[in-house]
């Protein structure tokens, strides 16, 4: 089943799958949530806040391009491991057609 959704695939599991972000992503996540919500109760709703949230949405794209990335490059390594098995396909055909001297 192919749910492609504006470019980005939903998680996949099992042998040789990948899953929407791995664990370093995660926790990257995971810290900077904490930290802007820290420094939401700490500095409070003021201009600080704007400052605040333009990190963490510089934090949330570096990681959505990170995810992106990956998402090319598995499928790039796919379409590699396709374009290879047709060419050693073609060549296993061409030196059966070739006449044995």
């Amino acid at each position: 089943m192919n749910c492609n959704i504006a470019g980005l695939t939903p998680w996949r599991i099992g042998m040789g799958q990948y899953k929407a972000f791995d664990f370093g992503s995660l926790v990257v996540i995971l810290i900077t949530l904490v930290l802007f919500a820290l420094a939401l109760f700490t500095k409070g709703f003021a201009h600080d806040l704007l400052l605040e949230s333009g990190v963490f949405l510089v934090s949330v794209k570096l990681i959505m391009m990170a995810y992106r990335s990956n998402l090319m490059k598995e499928s790039i390594e796919n379409k590699l491991d396709t374009i290879h098995a047709e060419i050693l396909r073609l060549e296993k055909e061409r030196r059966l057609r070739e006449p044995q001297v």
